[in-house]
């Protein structure tokens, strides 16, 4: 009787791995259908021509290194006035969605930070830069050049909002 026991208990507890093995190889099989459903690195055809990009997924730009410009005798409290005023011009290009991107380097040297254009061209970008009150001021200056760079940069503001808890721009 022990044995018979025994050897139910042995049946029992090898159609329950043979089972729960079954079963999780179907789990596998429909998560391997639903990430290939979901995966973020099928082409959409949408998103690439809101973006603007080409079959690369690559498109043009315009990168402005801001550097220290040659007015250096500026006192703490026009500069901070100036600063104040280059956020908010960053965040008013940011919102037309002529700037794709800016921010500052570290360290104090020549090269201040850099701003990634989306325009067709140097001088529609130089426009906009004279735009910056710390530009005009002789603060800063910038050098322009055509970048070849991702589309997906497209997204990045609308992706940096969500991941902000404060607003840069008015936080200075």
């Amino acid at each position: 009787m022990k044995t018979t026991i025994s050897s139910l208990i042995t049946i029992l507890f090898s159609l329950m791995l043979i089972t729960a093995c079954e079963e999780k190889s179907k789990i596998t099989e429909n998560t391997d259908l639903v990430i290939n459903e979901i995966d973020p690195r099928k082409f959409d055809s949408v998103k690439a021509a809101s973006y603007g990009a080409d079959d690369y997924g690559m498109k043009k730009y315009v990168m402005a290194f801001l550097k220290r410009g040659p007015n250096k005798s500026v006192d703490s409290i026009k500069k901070g006035e100036l600063q104040r005023a280059h956020m908010q011009n960053i965040g008013r290009l940011a919102n037309e969605g002529k700037l794709v991107l800016a921010g500052p380097f570290f360290g104090d040297g020549e090269l201040r930070g850099i701003y990634i254009f989306d325009v067709d061209n140097i001088e529609e970008a130089e426009a906009l830069t004279n735009s910056d009150p710390s530009i005009q001021a002789g603060v800063l200056s910038m050098e322009l050049k055509e970048w070849y760079g991702s589309a997906a940069l497209m997204a990045l503001n609308d992706i940096h909002y969500s991941v902000s808890k404060n607003d840069v721009i008015e936080s200075e």
